[in-house]
């Protein structure tokens, strides 16, 4: 925030920070894993995975690495989009069925948050649901490697696991330090091959990350500065990583992007754009980055006037000229630049378009069952201004 704010939102607070220990970013860095892996004691992982990343060849490009190594492992590849209690239970049941040790996880976010439901279980016992909410673990995770294949999620080095609760139809949200990976590795050349529409979504889904981390009423310093690069970058890399996949500059840009978004929402956490979009994921399976990115412009319209001078900034960030205008009319610019941006990478413009790309009704009548469990979810906790249940149900018909 601003230097004139600083002393009543930070000092005399307690700050804290979340990170891997050990991050690799780089063309080739993925032929590390093996080393990496022994160096925290790991010696038989569990691989974590889902069969796009399998389909995709790059499964067979990291067992490769971990075959030439001589390392034994078993795999899970069942893991689905917006992952479930039941993934998380079946995965379990693989790492204790085949005596593995330690925790590899390959893909985007999904693969990510199956591997920590996993080292929940593993380092402490019974369900994947006795873990919802903050800080609810006791014990240490076995070893953890996390491998990311897409610019997007950050899950991969992270505090945060999502998982579906098949019952309820929820996303629960677990936030835990005890979940940070230990080694988070983010190698440009495993993301070449992702399509445009999910390179779309992912990069949506860091720009959410680093707008609502910005405005987080737990912002600090750091994370302003994080969130910050984070934005640059994405408004530098990302159509160009959409339109050309193999453009190698992009796609580590892309990577150093969405670590740095995730760098600022591990540690300000997010607002209600995620809150809500994690009704939808969990109500109709539909993708979280692109949920994230049709809620994005209209929870920020709402938020705007909590902070004008902060939005003001954002629009400088993604390519808004500002300059000898108001407060008012620059903060407005954010929420013009997040669409513009949005529409050049092909994001639906709007839930029911996105419902039907994905064969999904998306229906007004179920907006108040999703609005009351948005206001349950823990990352609603730091937006910037206070929401009603009609303000929240306002938002998901806007953006219908």
């Amino acid at each position: 925030r601003m230097s004139t704010d600083l002393k009543s939102m930070h000092m005399g607070q307690i700050t804290s920070f979340f990170i891997p220990n050990v991050t690799l970013v780089g063309e080739g860095c993925s032929k590390e894993i093996p080393a990496r892996l022994k160096s925290i004691n790991g010696a038989k992982p569990l691989v974590v995975t889902d069969q796009g990343i399998v389909n995709a060849g790059i499964l067979k490009v990291i067992t490769d690495i971990l075959d030439a190594a001589k390392m034994k492992y078993a795999i899970y590849d069942k893991t689905i989009p917006n992952p479930t209690d039941k993934n998380v239970a079946e995965a379990f049941d693989l790492y204790k069925k085949e005596k593995c040790d330690s925790i590899v996880t390959l893909g985007g976010g999904s693969s990510h948050d199956c591997g920590k439901g996993v080292g929940f279980l593993a380092g402490n016992g019974g369900k994947i649901h006795d873990y919802e909410g903050v800080d609810k673990s006791k014990k240490p995770f076995p070893p953890y490697v996390a491998v990311n294949t897409t610019a997007g999620t950050a899950s991969e080095m992270t505090r945060f696991c999502i998982i579906t609760d098949t019952s309820r139809k929820v996303k629960m949200a677990i936030v835990d330090w005890r979940c940070t990976p230990s080694v988070a590795i983010d190698d440009p050349v495993l993301m070449m091959g992702m399509p445009p529409a999910l390179t779309a979504a992912t990069g949506m889904d860091a720009l959410t990350h680093a707008v609502e981390a910005y405005v987080s009423t737990a912002a600090t310093p750091m994370t302003d500065a994080c969130a910050e690069k984070a934005m640059e970058y994405i408004n530098r890399y990302l159509r160009r990583a959409v339109a050309n996949g193999r453009d190698k500059e992009a796609r580590e840009g892309m990577c150093y992007a969405q670590y740095l978004a995730g760098m600022a929402f591990n540690n300000a956490s997010l607002g209600h754009v995620h809150a809500m979009a994690h009704q939808l994921g969990g109500f109709y399976d539909l993708p979280h980055g692109e949920c994230n990115a049709i809620l994005l412009p209209h929870v920020c319209e709402y938020n705007r006037i909590s902070s004008r001078r902060r939005f003001g900034r954002i629009a400088q960030l993604l390519g808004e000229l500002t300059q000898g205008i108001s407060a008012d009319e620059a903060s407005r610019k954010a929420i013009t630049a997040i669409n513009i941006l949005s529409k050049d990478v092909g994001i639906p413009d709007g839930l029911i378009a996105l419902g039907k790309k994905y064969g999904k009704e998306v229906r007004e009548a179920d907006i108040p069952t999703m609005t009351a469990n948005a206001q349950k979810d823990a990352c609603g906790l730091t937006n910037p201004r206070s929401m009603t249940d009609a303000a929240v149900a306002a938002i998901y018909k806007a953006a219908l």
